[in-house]
């Protein structure tokens, strides 16, 4: 009797120790700094997006938000660093469209799964893909465009910051969509495709807003249709290609936050309120805009399921096209 009687009490003391762990709050969060891993160097856009974004973090969450920059293999390095750190909240990618491009040109050579090991939270940011036609190609619309495009096949060059690039996708897609053919000069980097592009040895690029608004301004360059669903604010007398008849191309380019897939549910809703309230802020829109982008914020399953339809999208273009990275 005796013994039954302490391992019915050492059971029901179990239960009661399961029942109160089941039912204590969880620690605050954050109750230590945030990092903030870009793959990219200072200043280019993602790192904007990421200095905005901790700004407004640091002061609603009470804790410091650091942006940590480990630029390298087009952004892969940073991306791995986030996917095996502690998925705890403390430690988040800021990512760009890119990073949907990882399982189709780095297949096999990344210990990271690009789906499989983030949970994406919430996109921060936008900008537009415009089509921009230097001073060698001397046409202002996207009809005169396709038609020239059309009549001398091969003809026309685009340029771009490197095979597999964004822009390289880009102008890959809208050849196959409008039955066009252009030839490809690849870059090292966006500055060295701007210079020639600006001064003539190259037809036209696909780019984002922000990266040609200055030429545009300048008249160094003109801008014949943006990729995306609604006209730019920064550019609104420039058509949608959807207006100028080309239906169905649609490249923005996004900024958003991923953490690693076993973040809580509790410490991805205290993210999503974060990025909600970003997007919202006058003060943000304000510079973003400054800085060539726009607020765009998706969370939850919409940000996930874009994110695994352009992985297939850029899968089966990047096989059709035989592409290797650079």
């Amino acid at each position: 009797m005796t013994t039954w009687s302490t391992c019915g009490i050492a059971a029901v003391s179990l239960t009661f120790s399961a029942l109160a762990c089941a039912q204590a709050p969880q620690a605050p969060y954050p109750d230590r700094p945030i990092n903030l891993v870009v793959g990219f160097a200072a200043g280019g856009p993602t790192d904007i997006v990421a200095r905005l974004f901790s700004e407004h973090a640091s002061q609603e969450l009470h804790q410091p938000v650091i942006v940590e920059n480990r630029p390298g293999s087009n952004a892969t390095l940073a991306t791995e660093a986030v996917a095996v750190s502690p998925a705890d909240g403390h430690t988040l990618l800021v990512a760009a469209t890119n990073h949907t491009m990882i399982p189709a040109l780095y297949a096999g050579r990344v210990k990271f799964d690009a789906l499989a090991s983030f949970r994406p939270v919430c996109t921060l940011a936008s900008t537009a893909t415009v089509l921009v036609v230097g001073p060698s190609l001397p046409v202002n619309n996207l009809a005169a465009f396709l038609a020239t495009a059309r009549a001398k096949p091969g003809a026309l060059s685009y340029a771009t910051p490197g095979i597999g690039s964004s822009p390289h996708l880009a102008a890959a897609r809208l050849a196959k969509l409008t039955n066009t053919l252009f030839v490809h000069i690849p870059y090292r980097g966006a500055a060295p495709a701007m210079a020639d592009l600006t001064g003539g040895f190259v037809d036209m690029s696909l780019a984002t807003v922000g990266s040609v608004l200055p030429y545009l301004k300048s008249g160094k360059l003109t801008a014949l249709a943006v990729a995306s669903r609604q006209r730019s604010a920064l550019l609104p007398q420039v058509p949608t290609f959807e207006e100028a008849g080309v239906k169905g191309y649609i490249v923005d380019t996004w900024y958003g936050l991923l953490a690693p897939a076993a973040t809580p549910a509790g410490v991805v809703q205290v993210l999503e309120r974060q990025a909600s309230a970003f997007g919202r802020s006058d003060a943000v829109r304000e510079r973003l805009l400054a800085a060539g982008l726009e607020p765009d914020v998706r969370c939850g399953e919409p940000f996930a399921a874009q994110i695994k339809r352009e992985v297939q999208a850029n899968t089966q273009l990047v096989k059709a096209l035989d592409l290797k990275p650079e």
